[in-house]
């Protein structure tokens, strides 16, 4: 089980940086893949081996990206975030022991609430710490949306392809 988190934690990274970090799609859109490393975690992961994984993932980002620790502060506040989503989205249901948030586990309708949700408060942490402060509102709030937009397109797609295979 480790061993998957870490082989997925490393092609996370390496597709967002060789890959992602250098499509452009406008100059309001940035999809950012890796935080579906996150997204995917089980559901019992402990709070400090989330956070710590996040903080890794994020400054794995800002490293390659040279973008200070903005995406380590982004996927640390997600983290954050999660168990919160997930017992409100979840509302009292038990999730099974060794499980994952995925379509296959929680359905469809689920996991999308869950993802974008998540993608969108990492979005949002994301600029504005980018901006630093409100100037150009409606310029930041129009990247979130489209850049959530675009992330959510990816995750889902991910989810669409591992779903199909697993059925199998």
């Amino acid at each position: 089980m480790i061993i998957q988190q870490v082989i997925r934690f490393i092609l996370m990274l390496l597709l967002q940086v060789l890959v992602f970090n250098h499509i452009l799609i406008g100059a309001y859109i940035y999809p950012s893949f890796y935080i579906y490393f996150i997204l995917l975690l089980p559901f019992e992961t402990k709070g400090w081996v989330l956070l710590l994984s996040a903080f890794l993932i994020g400054l794995g980002v800002d490293f390659f990206s040279n973008s200070l620790g903005m995406h380590a502060g982004a996927s640390v506040f997600m983290a954050f975030c999660r168990p919160a989503i997930i017992r409100m989205l979840t509302a009292g249901k038990e999730n099974e022991t060794g499980s994952s948030p995925g379509m296959k586990s929680s359905g469809f309708s689920w996991f999308l609430t869950y993802s974008f949700l998540l993608t969108l408060l990492h979005h949002s942490m994301l600029f504005l710490l980018e901006v630093f402060g409100f100037s150009d509102f409606k310029q930041t709030l129009f990247r979130i949306i489209l850049s959530t937009i675009a992330t959510m397109i990816l995750v889902i797609l991910a989810q669409l392809i591992f779903y199909k295979q697993d059925k199998r």
